[in-house]
């Protein structure tokens, strides 16, 4: 990565790093792919019930085979018959893992859903929830954030998933009702009640959609 770039993520991480302190929540940088996975692992404790949504940031880091084959109680959903039950059990987790489709550079983190397993469990359930951001999705404010998350995140998970949405076919949100949009919940987190719940890891490099 050239220097100049490297150093701007690293001047912005620490901004983005204040805001999400601000609004109890904790932030950490991670200069690369490697130290962000070492970062995630000392934020679940062995034994610990782990489950995520899709999370690509996470399989990009390394972080998804970690918990596979580590001492962890992994909630695995591609193991489910029911798709539902595992949603539900993870819940109970202990650590929920995802990244967002966006965030402010004030620490506003923003994601769209499909299900609303991935956004309720952001929301509620899970004792930890654990991010796993590329410096990429960081956005200067809401509006741009949203921006990104629907015309950047959506079309192109749209598009991973084989979804018949306008945005899949034209890489544009068109605020669409099609039968498989996933624009289905919407969630912002500005504030986290409950401290030591939600940790955010920064990484410098460009990951997820």
């Amino acid at each position: 990565m050239n220097a100049n770039v490297f150093k701007k993520n690293e001047l912005l991480a620490a901004q983005v790093i204040k805001g999400l302190q601000s609004r109890n929540m904790s932030g950490y940088y991670a200069k690369d792919r490697e130290e962000a996975l070492k970062l995630a692992l000392e934020l679940i404790p062995e034994k610990s019930s782990v489950t995520m949504g899709g999370c690509t940031s996470s399989d990009e880091i390394g972080l998804t085979d970690a918990l596979k084959t580590g001492d962890y109680n992994f909630i695995d959903r591609s193991k489910y018959e029911d798709r539902r039950a595992a949603m539900i059990d993870g819940y109970t987790a202990d650590v929920f893992i995802s990244s967002v489709n966006a965030m402010t550079d004030d620490g506003i983190l923003i994601n769209i859903d499909g299900n609303a397993n991935r956004v309720s469990a952001i929301a509620q359930g899970p004792k930890k929830v654990v991010f796993i951001v590329g410096m990429n999705k960081v956005c200067a404010d809401t509006d741009s954030a949203m921006k990104r998350a629907r015309n950047v995140a959506a079309p192109s998970n749209a598009q991973r998933f084989g979804l018949s949405t306008p945005c899949a076919s034209t890489g544009k949100c068109f605020d669409c009702k099609s039968p498989d949009t996933i624009c289905c919940q919407f969630l912002i987190t500005r504030y986290s009640r409950h401290k030591d719940r939600i940790h955010v890891i920064l990484v410098n490099d460009e990951l997820g959609f």
